[in-house]
């Protein structure tokens, strides 16, 4: 969806963005009073293609065990969107896209961007469509962020929301794993002060240190435990040498290596900025309560034991805040040794969790 000078983004980093665009996937059929419209919010290095083959890799949906026929979001039942985010860098405007003042990829001339940015540009993508009320918005991680933001900007046009895994502020913890990503990607001779387009260079290398170190703090050590121990790759004894010997090593370089194929450099530091500056607190007074004040939305909030990324606290305290101002709330912490990841796989309670919530939602809605 083209948007041109007529319709500028106001980002939080004081610039009008304009021309700009947003790519976004939808699975499902409106209804004719358009109440069935749910938002799915993607993660970091997530996409729009929520439940269906992925462009670039061929692989299936990112998040098929959620959405699809039958699922807890069920596309035949609902009408469902997602959305690239702004900053990304598949399809939405950032920093890999083509600056009308120059003719050449904006680089690190492309605005800071913050969670409220997507938030917006989004809010805009659905004007268009002629959505003015969203049944539900759902999402992990940054997407969780994005949920809550959309909760505090447009409570009015939120009957639902589900944030799974998030908090209402990035951690100095979070932020410092982040920084390490991107002294990483920056580190990488081929960065070239973020105009590796031009040279037509890629900081391959740095980008994928940068998701190895990432993919890290989205398991758990019994994850890594189970999958992997001290099993070596493809030997029957240490090689004594830096190669790959152990499993976990040449799953993590698999991991790199994959997503540098389908990730911008320059997106990945715009995206981990937004994730630092999120502090929803700070917007209201530094009480995060203010945020949710005079709120008829209904949420359910989930976190996982095993999730220490985004632990359980940083839940209880968005729960304590909704209660606070007396907002419908439930609130699941789901037993699992998964960690952050478990929002995108295969977990049973979360489905049977998002699944009750969503069905009771619509009965309340009338859908």
């Amino acid at each position: 969806m083209a948007f041109g000078a007529d319709r500028p983004l106001a980002m939080d980093a004081g610039v009008l963005l304009a021309p700009w665009q947003i790519a976004y996937q939808t699975y499902g059929t409106l209804n004719a009073a358009r109440s069935n419209a749910i938002l799915v919010c993607h993660a970091l290095t997530g996409d729009q293609h929520v439940a269906n083959i992925h462009p670039v890799t061929g692989k299936r949906g990112w998040w098929e065990t959620l959405v699809g026929p039958g699922r807890p979001v069920d596309t035949d039942r609902f009408f469902v969107i997602c959305a690239n985010v702004v900053g990304g860098c598949l399809g939405t405007t950032g920093p890999a896209s083509l600056n009308p003042a120059t003719g050449e990829p904006y680089g690190l001339d492309f605005p800071v961007v913050t969670v409220r940015d997507m938030v917006r540009a989004q809010a805009l993508l659905l004007d268009r469509l002629g959505i003015d009320n969203l049944f539900c918005v759902v999402g992990g991680s940054m997407g969780g962020m994005q949920v809550l933001q959309w909760a505090a900007s447009f409570p009015e046009r939120v009957f639902a929301a589900i944030p799974i895994a998030t908090a209402c502020i990035h951690s100095a913890q979070n932020i410092a794993f982040h920084e390490v990503g991107r002294q990483a990607v920056m580190a990488d001779p081929d960065w070239r002060g973020g105009r590796y387009f031009v040279d037509g260079a890629k900081p391959s290398k740095g980008l994928a240190v940068a998701r190895m170190g990432a993919h890290i703090t989205y398991l758990s050590e019994a994850t890594l435990h189970r999958k992997f121990g001290r099993r070596l790759q493809d030997r029957a004894a240490p090689t004594f040498s830096f190669d790959a010997d152990f499993q976990v090593e040449s799953y993590l370089r698999y991991q790199g290596e994959a997503f540098v194929e389908r990730f911008d450099a320059n997106s990945y530091l715009y995206l981990t900025r937004a994730m630092d500056y999120f502090d929803l607190a700070a917007d209201y007074g530094g009480v995060l309560a203010n945020a949710f004040t005079g709120s008829r939305t209904r949420f359910c909030v989930v976190s996982f034991t095993s999730d220490w990324l985004f632990p359980t606290a940083g839940s209880r305290a968005i729960v304590h805040a909704l209660n606070a101002v007396a907002a419908s709330v439930s609130f699941v912490e789901i037993e699992t040794d998964k960690g952050h990841d478990a929002f995108l796989l295969d977990e049973p309670e979360l489905f049977a969790t998002t699944g009750g919530f969503l069905a009771a939602a619509a009965r309340a809605r009338g859908l």
